[in-house]
């Protein structure tokens, strides 16, 4: 079995909708973001919390010692003890919720390849108990706020802890919860176990089968994200040069209906992102030294900096410049200073002092989770009472 599942829990979101992007997948490379070992640490540290807490006997100096060990690692920022402090928090309200002390484990390897051919992944935290399976995922990130309903990883991680702890325990209930501390972003899906069973027989082993075959079909959409072949897929062109044609077709070019504007938007975002992905492989390419009909690299707007900006401001302080107008003295953010300090204690420290202010309107497409607002008066502010001794008689 290789590193890494051809048609992985992360990605069902996409190869089960677009079967053919697996294969088509492995022809490039994997890479891996800052972003991505930022992630990684703060599992780690999630992991070293839940383990002190439900898992392993730890003394004080073993936790410590291993605690200072990743706070080492250059990814570190001060605001992880918070965030990961959250994730505890929340696992310890799962964990206690049971009638009956349940079985918790963290950082579980599950396969779930009676489905998936060679498929397995790894859960962050299992609770098991009395008839309950509890699947729990941390996610570090703040680009793409995730949930829970309907989420094809954390399915497949439940079928797969329900197949490893299914001669243990009588599941009849599997519950799915994604904590996302950095958005604030907290969703559960509930679901009997057998409706998993259904959906896992009837949706996911044919796509799954597709997937891992030669007959993938190409499917773009939502999921195109993370598809390391996105930008060559001739398929997703095919599909956004679709999307054009059916602007330039509208029956009366002057005028948009509510419902083209709603149908326009939601194409525009999706080509914005595709643009984007052909501007830098046509970079990718000019550099490499291929031809791009219409296209060439040249050299962006350049900047200068200091080679020692200590020894340049002496020279030329030295030179008559007073020290008071090279050097600014500027305070931190808000956001960088509760960064510094910490999110929880800095709450508690000055929360006090802070005034959150509500945000400019933004347009964001209807699934969002936050409240419609609107400038139309309401009922209440149209029939508000009269004052009956404003009224002269």
């Amino acid at each position: 079995m290789t590193a890494h599942a051809l048609l992985s829990a992360s990605g069902a979101a996409r190869w089960m909708h677009c079967t053919g992007s697996p294969k088509l997948e492995q022809g490039f490379p994997d890479t891996s973001s800052a972003y991505a070992k930022e992630g990684t640490l703060a599992h780690a540290i999630c992991e070293l919390k839940l383990r002190k807490f439900a898992v392993e006997p730890m003394g004080k100096a073993t936790y410590t010692r291993r605690l200072s060990k990743l706070k080492k690692e250059p990814e570190y920022q001060k605001e992880m003890d918070g965030y990961t402090d959250d994730y505890l928090d929340r696992v310890k309200a799962i964990i206690l919720a049971y009638p009956h002390k349940p079985h918790v484990a963290c950082e579980q390897r599950v396969d779930f390849s009676a489905w998936v051919p060679g498929g397995f992944g790894t859960a962050d935290c299992i609770v098991v108990g009395d008839d309950t399976l509890h699947i729990v995922d941390f996610k570090y990130g703040k680009g793409v706020e995730v949930d829970a309903h309907d989420n094809p990883q954390m399915r497949l991680y439940a079928l797969g802890a329900a197949d490893l702890y299914k001669m243990l325990w009588q599941i009849r209930t599997v519950r799915m919860t994604i904590i996302q501390p950095r958005l604030s972003n907290y969703s559960t899906d509930e679901m009997p176990y057998q409706d998993l069973l259904d959906w896992a027989d009837k949706v996911v082993k044919p796509a799954a089968q597709e997937a891992s075959g030669e007959q993938g079909r190409f499917e773009p959409g939502d999921w195109c994200r993370f598809c390391r072949a996105k930008q060559q897929c001739k398929a997703r062109a095919e599909y956004f040069a679709a999307m054009a044609k059916d602007a330039e077709a509208h029956p009366d070019p002057r005028l948009m209906t509510p419902e083209d504007l709603g149908r326009y938007l939601k194409a525009a975002k999706l080509l914005k992102a595709w643009a984007e992905d052909m501007q830098e492989y046509g970079l990718t390419l000019c550099l490499d030294g291929q031809d791009v009909p219409g296209w060439k690299a040249v050299e962006g707007r350049g900047s200068r900096t200091f080679t020692d900006q200590e020894a340049a401001f002496k020279v030329l302080m030295d030179h008559g410049t007073d020290e008071a107008m090279l050097y600014n003295r500027v305070p931190l953010t808000l956001a960088q200073a509760e960064k510094v300090v910490g999110k929880k204690e800095f709450a508690a420290l000055v929360g006090s002092y802070i005034d959150k202010k509500p945000g400019k309107p933004t347009l964001v497409p209807e699934a969002d989770k936050r409240p419609a607002i609107t400038n139309k008066p309401t009922a209440k502010q149209v029939f508000r009472p009269i004052d009956d001794e404003a009224i002269p008689f």
